[in-house]
């Protein structure tokens, strides 16, 4: 496991624009934390790599939305709201995973379902400093995650 700091947006966009980076068709990106921990900024940031930053917007309600990348799409999920596995496997989400880069927001939900290979990045916010966040990034399987 690897542990960042983040002392603003801008850093946690940064981190996100690094691994986005190294990304390819096929990696699944899991983004853990409690409700204004960083998630979006983090996928804003990934987005930025691909200058796709301006596009975003929150699949909260429609649960996936698709960016054309240059090389492959990217799925942003946002699982919050759905009930359980079977509403994820319903939308046809798990065909999904081999097609793009799949960012997941809130996928400890899904995770007993995905592929053995997928990075996975919990935020933290820090309560006495209100910008700050530590990004505590693992990776499985085969996943092959590079240093940021």
């Amino acid at each position: 496991m690897s542990t960042y700091i983040s002392h603003s947006e801008e850093e946690t966009k940064k981190i996100a624009y690094k691994i986005a980076a190294n990304s390819k068709k096929g990696d699944i990106i899991v983004l853990c934390g409690e409700l204004g921990s960083g998630k979006t900024k983090f996928t804003e940031g990934f987005l930025e790599y691909f200058n796709l930053q301006n596009e975003l917007s929150s699949p909260t309600f429609t649960i996936v939305n698709v960016y054309d990348a240059p090389n492959f799409p990217i799925y942003h999920f946002d699982v919050y709201r759905l009930e359980d596995i079977d509403e994820f496997y319903a939308i046809g989400g798990d065909e999904y995973f081999s097609n793009g880069v799949c960012i997941i927001e809130w996928g400890e939900k899904i995770e007993e379902i995905l592929p053995e290979s997928y990075l996975k990045i919990s935020f933290t916010r820090d309560f006495e400093d209100s910008n700050t966040r530590t990004l505590n990034i693992e990776s499985f399987g085969k996943f092959n995650f590079k240093e940021v």
